[in-house]
């Protein structure tokens, strides 16, 4: 299998229990007797130890296949231990441990395929990641309207991610790429870039609404605006649906009509999509969600 499709195939996987977490969160919460409020206080350890592990994997000298493998079988066992958790603060330990790999897996998977893939097979490798965090959300709703507990799901999903894992493994060598012969023309002078301060606010600033709405969202639509909690979860997977579709159209757009304009309308968007959200809605009929089990 080639490294592309391996490198797709993982974001798909490892997207999935990033966005069920937020429709999981009601069952979790009453197992733990938590309140609400507390998913903040669960996911804060597992971001901060997310954003250190991408600073310091691109430190590591180790080689893409060997380290994605890694990364995955540490997702796996940390799935597993989020779903044994006796306590909350085993929870957030799980939530480290997943944050660590995710981040080490995110970063292995964007410097190779900076390296060695085309601008198109990149955009390609992140809609694969909107495609695995659409099936997550529609995973979780079939999963728990069919009576299963938040900890079953979380296992069948450490056990998807513990069998790729086994896949990444023996398909490590397939990363590797053999050593061309110098080319003899003169390089061209590089493109003009923005300053990386730029681009780390930006990518900082909508990484936090992307994942922000996908994690609250679950909670917003049952709690605030009432809708049953399969809707709920149909319409979270309707939102990074539409996040996967936009990273597959926009690509060649931006291509054709640059980079800029399709990123300022893109820009220009998300205070529309606040506004309708801010818009009057029926009166909210109490949601149920089945018991934490």
């Amino acid at each position: 299998m080639p490294a592309f499709l391996l490198a797709c195939l993982a974001y798909l996987s490892v997207a999935m229990p990033s966005s069920a977490f937020g429709l999981l969160w009601p069952s979790m919460r009453l197992s733990f007797g938590a309140p609400v409020g507390a998913l903040g206080i669960v996911l804060a350890p597992g971001i901060g130890a997310s954003v250190i592990a991408s600073a310091v994997t691109g430190r590591v000298r180790m080689r893409t296949g060997p380290l994605v493998a890694a990364a995955t079988l540490l997702i796996a066992l940390a799935l597993a231990a989020e779903a044994a958790a006796p306590s909350l603060w085993v929870l957030v330990a799980g939530t480290v441990l997943f944050g660590i790999a995710f981040g080490g897996l995110d970063t292995a998977l964007n410097a190779h395929a900076s390296r060695h893939f085309g601008a198109r097979d990149i955009n390609w490798m992140h809609a694969s990641y909107g495609l695995g965090a659409t099936i997550g959300p529609l995973l979780v709703t079939a999963l728990l309207s069919a009576g299963r507990s938040w900890r079953q799901t979380y296992g069948l999903m450490a056990l998807v991610l513990a069998v790729l894992g086994g896949v990444l493994s023996l398909a490590r060598r397939r990363w590797e790429v053999p050593v061309s012969a110098p080319d003899p023309r003169p390089a061209s002078p590089p493109a003009p870039r923005p300053s990386a301060l730029g681009a780390l606010t930006f990518t900082a600033v909508e990484t936090g609404i992307e994942s922000g709405a996908g994690i609250w969202g679950y909670l917003f639509l049952t709690s605030g605006r009432g809708l049953p909690p399969a809707a709920a979860g149909v319409a979270v997977a309707a939102y990074w649906a539409m996040m996967c579709v936009g990273r597959v159209v926009l690509g060649p757009v931006a291509e054709r009509l640059g980079p800029a304009r399709v990123l300022a309308a893109a820009v220009a968007g998300v205070p529309l999509g606040a506004v309708l959200m801010a818009l009057p809605f029926p009166d909210p009929v109490p949601a149920r969600w089945p018991s934490p089990g």
